[in-house]
Order: structure tokens, then C-alpha cells, then sequence
């Protein structure tokens, strides 16, 4: 039996699980839980019925690496049978006429709760390769406008113990709607271009005339719906408060005119209802005691010098989408950032959609497909399944707030997205992790699968066997304001091998020998000190 300590970490996290339909003007809140930790352990003994979720799934290695997480990693806890599936596969897409794209869409909007694959919008090859009968568009712009898209949160992710490339969180918020992506356009010869607005009941009014003389011109018309920015605004300026970072805002309005109404609204928000929290917090102390508006191009130069990060950024669609892209660069690659697409149900309830910030990974599909070896490092992947099952679950709460079944799932399902979390995190911390963590080296896909799962059902039986927590005792405390007690902390993560909070006897003897504080054996004789001593 291994001998325990009784030095335990208590872990948190600022994620905000509050009801869904928060008004987006009240503060962020938490949902506490009535109940002990023995009601949010599981057991692949009985499953836990996992709460409704729309399942959308998408092609290549990336749906294979899914497969396996959901196989391997949660399908042993939870029964999965009140997901709805939709096969976003081009050649699902195609067999249906896209209609499989327009019932996911329905399906997010009535559930609210979505993880997605990444996808492919195939071109102009790919359509032949396929044997497709078009070229179908991204689905992305179906989904932003079904689900009456706010923002799209990116954040880095981080893993304790190891530098990636910004040592604290970077947020950024994407304006989800309008902009090149939604753009009508026509390739023209010379003449007259009119564009005209056509209020409904009043005159027209001309919005803009040129003369073309080339010969040969594309014309693009695209415009920016505003009335979101303010929910946008709050729920950026939010999550910057709960987290402790610094807001900023990045437009090309120098130039780009009509983009100042964005920056306007924004700064309104911000004086009313955040600047004094964060004057008082002081998270305004870098950028001179009030928000900061950033040119796009300046932007560009500052997330590649702000590598300490603890910063957040919001921007329009297209600049939003290549900032996001940068910051994905210089936090090693877009599969260390979330992708979070944020809207809002006409009953009030936050729709959130989730997925990685990167794409099906052709490459290491293709190998796949030759019989090699691939290691895919599926943390983006995963951290996109977490937050839409911890969404699933903060939905049925919120619907059902009387049902104490519900709040216990709730409390089963972020016990387990933290331990999932926690054991994939500690796999990279022990270096056994994808080779693009760990090196040639390094695991291959299937490999990690294996190791994360027996972390993972490790750390959840370890739960399971600790029948209860031993008793507080009311022990006069020992600070000092001379201790560095995030060295002790630093300390004990070092020593403490497997993450599971707690230091065993193994652990407390390599501790102390690597410390130099091990008692040495007692040499009685002159004889004994030189056969010590070779």
C-alpha cells in the first residue's frame, strides 16, 4: 500500500459555466454545486447518460482521430445515444443536395450545444476527385447566420509546465458575420456602377457611383450588420475581466471609414459598464488607464512582441480571422488555440458551437490511407469536445433548475472534462506526447490514444477508491510573508510524478533525495565508511 500524504492541490478554472441565457449585461457567474465530489466520480461500471448535443462530423484524419477519442476516451463513461449526428462529409453533402447541412443547423439551433469536425470545402480539383456534382461552399456562413452568430472566440491553449508561445492566455473575439465572406461580386466590363439602397417604405438612396473605364473589373459589394457589437462587446469584456487581461481593439478605420461605428460602439460598452472594474483590477495600467484601439497593421507588429500575452483583441470578421491565424503562429500552430462560435437563440440561450481552429489534415491522412505511421496531436480537437459537452450540460441546468439528476450529470460531466484535460495535459508534461511535442521520438496517433486512455481511467478510478476526503483539522496557520509559496506549489507539481494531486511514497523519497534532505544510512565502522566511499 502506498503511503499518502495529506498535501492535496485544489485545482480551479476560470471558465464560467453560468446559465445560458445569462443577460449579456449581468455579471458572469458560476454555477455552484450542492454536492460532494462522490456524485461527479464515474465508472465504466454505469454510464452516465450524456446530455443532448449536436454531433457534426467532418472527413480525413481528423475524423479519424475523433473516432478514437470519443471510442476510446468517452463512450466508456457515457452513453452518447441523445447526441444528434449530422455527416458533414462532402459526399454526404452532396448525396443529400446539402440538405444534411440545413438539419444540423436546425438541430444546433434547437439543442444550442454543437462540436464540430473540421470540414472540407472542396475546390475546383476536389470536385473531380470526389466525383461531386458542384463545388459546395463552406457551411460555416449557413451556421454563423442560422445561429445568429455574435462571435467567434479563439483563445490559446496552455499547458502547465510547458512554454508554447505565449506564457499567458491570449483571448480574441471575431466578429462572426459580415465582411468579404457574405460578398456578392461580378466580373464587368467599363461603364457606370450604381449601388443603391432600397429602405423599405422611403426613397432610394445611392450609397455609391463610380465610372469603371478598364476593360475588364470584378466588382464586390459586402456590408457589416452591427446591431451584435454590443452582445459582442460584452461578452469580450467580460471574459477579459473574469481572466485578467488587458482589452484592445483593432480596426483599419484610418482608412476604412465606415469601420469607426465598430470601435464606437465598442468604447461606449467598455465607459459604461467595465472601465472601472478594470481600473480597479488594474488591467489598464499598460495601455495608459483606458481601452486601447489598436490599427489593424500595428496589430499585426504587437502580437508577434506580446509574447508575455495576457492580452485579449476583438476585430471585424476578416481582420479577426488573419490576426487569429498569427496568433496561432506564434503560439506554435492553430492546433494550440480554441474555436468557439458564439450566438444567440431567440429565447435568450447562448448558442455555442465548437471546433478546432485547424483543418482535416490531408497530409497525415493520405499517409494514413499508405499504412504509415502518423502522429496527429488531437488537443485542439479535444479541448473543442470539452467545452461543447460542458455547454450540453450547463444547458440542461439552466432548462431543468429544480431537477437535482440534472445538476448531478452536470457535476459528473465537468469532473470528467477536467480529468480528461488534466490527463491529456500530463501525458505532454511527461513527454510522452505527438511528435510535434515530443519530437521523432514521440507518439504516434494511436499511441497517444492509448496512453491519455489509461491516464484517464486511471485518475478516475484513484477518484473512485478515495471513499472520502480525510477531515480538515482546525490547525493554526503557518504563513509567513517571507515564503514563496509559489515556489513550494512549483515544488510540488515537480515532484508530484503521476498529477494526481497527491504525493506518495515514491514520490516523497525521490523528492527529498533530489533535494538533498534524504536521512543517510548510519555507518558504524571505519570499514563500513571506505566500502561506502568506492
Amino acid at each position: 500500500m502506498a503511503l499518502r500524504l495529506a498535501v492535496t492541490r485544489t485545482l480551479t478554472s476560470r471558465r464560467s459555466f453560468g446559465p445560458a441565457n445569462l443577460s449579456l449585461r449581468q455579471p458572469l457567474q458560476q454555477i455552484v454545486y450542492r454536492y460532494s465530489t462522490h456524485d461527479s466520480r464515474l465508472s465504466p461500471d454505469g454510464k452516465v447518460a450524456a446530455p443532448p448535443m449536436v454531433y457534426i462530423a467532418g472527413e480525413e484524419m481528423t475524423h479519424y482521430a475523433c473516432d478514437l477519442v470519443v471510442d476510446r476516451w468517452i463512450k466508456p463513461f457515457f452513453d452518447t445515444s441523445s447526441w444528434e449526428y449530422y455527416d458533414l462529409s462532402c459526399k454526404a453533402r452532396d448525396e443529400s443536395d446539402d440538405k444534411v447541412l440545413h438539419d444540423a443547423v436546425e438541430a444546433g439551433a434547437r439543442i444550442g450545444a454543437i462540436f464540430k469536425e473540421p470540414t472540407i470545402t472542396p475546390s475546383v480539383v476536389q470536385v473531380e476527385e470526389m466525383g461531386l456534382s458542384k463545388a459546395f461552399g463552406s457551411p460555416n456562413g449557413a451556421m454563423r447566420k442560422g445561429w445568429n452568430g455574435i462571435t467567434i472566440s479563439r483563445d490559446t491553449i496552455h499547458i502547465e509546465g510547458i512554454e508554447l508561445g505565449y506564457k499567458k492566455p491570449v483571448f480574441f473575439e471575431r466578429h462572426a458575420v459580415g465582411g468579404e465572406y457574405g460578398a456578392g461580386w461580378d466580373q464587368v466590363g467599363g461603364g457606370t456602377l450604381l449601388t443603391t439602397y432600397l429602405p423599405e417604405g422611403g426613397a432610394p438612396i445611392i450609397v455609391d457611383k463610380r465610372e469603371l473605364t478598364d476593360e475588364n473589373n470584378v466588382v464586390v459589394v459586402y456590408h457589416n450588420p452591427y446591431d451584435n457589437v454590443k452582445p459582442l462587446a460584452h461578452l469580450f469584456f467580460k471574459r477579459c475581466l473574469e481572466a485578467n487581461i488587458t482589452p484592445y481593439v483593432v480596426t483599419k478605420k484610418t482608412v476604412f471609414k465606415w469601420q469607426e461605428g465598430f470601435w464606437a460602439t465598442m468604447k461606449e460598452i467598455f465607459d459604461e459598464d467595465y472601465k472601472e472594474d478594470f481600473l480597479k483590477a488594474g488591467l489598464l495600467d499598460r495601455c495608459g488607464g483606458d481601452l486601447t484601439h489598436l490599427i489593424s497593421d500595428a496589430a499585426t507588429m504587437q502580437l508577434i512582441r506580446w509574447t508575455d500575452g495576457g492580452f485579449g483583441m476583438a476585430a471585424h470578421n476578416y481582420d479577426g480571422d488573419m490576426l487569429t491565424d498569427q496568433i496561432a503562429q506564434v503560439h506554435r500552430s492553430p492546433g494550440f488555440i480554441t474555436s468557439n462560435l458564439v450566438g444567440k437563440a431567440d429565447d435568450g440561450r447562448l448558442i455555442k458551437e465548437f471546433e478546432a481552429s485547424h483543418g482535416t489534415v490531408s497530409d497525415l491522412w493520405h499517409a494514413h490511407l499508405a499504412g504509415e505511421d502518423t502522429s496527429l496531436n488531437p488537443l485542439g480537437l479535444v479541448e473543442a469536445m470539452i467545452g461543447a459537452m460542458q455547454h450540453a450540460a450547463a444547458l440542461q441546468v439552466e432548462g431543468n433548475p429544480d431537477d437535482e439528476d440534472k445538476a448531478i450529470v452536470n457535476a459528473k460531466v465537468l469532473n470528467f472534462t477536467e480529468t480528461l484535460r488534466k490527463a491529456m495535459h500530463n501525458t505532454f508534461r511527461y513527454g510522452q506526447g505527438t511528435r510535434d511535442m515530443s519530437g521523432p521520438e514521440g507518439f504516434t496517433t494511436e499511441q497517444f490514444i492509448d496512453k491519455v486512455e489509461w491516464r484517464l481511467k486511471r485518475y478516475l478510478a484513484a477518484q473512485l477508491a478515495d471513499e472520502a476526503p480525510p477531515p480538515t483539522l482546525g490547525e493554526p496557520s503557518r504563513e509567513s510573508e517571507d515564503v514563496d509559496y509559489k515556489a513550494i506549489e512549483a515544488l510540488f507539481t515537480k515532484y508530484d510524478l503521476d498529477g494526481d494531486g497527491k504525493i506518495d511514497l515514491d514520490e516523497f523519497s525521490n523528492a527529498l533525495i533530489k533535494m538533498g534532505y534524504a536521512p543517510k544510512k548510519e555507518i558504524k565502522s571505519q570499514e563500513d565508511k571506505e566500502r561506502w566511499s568506492k
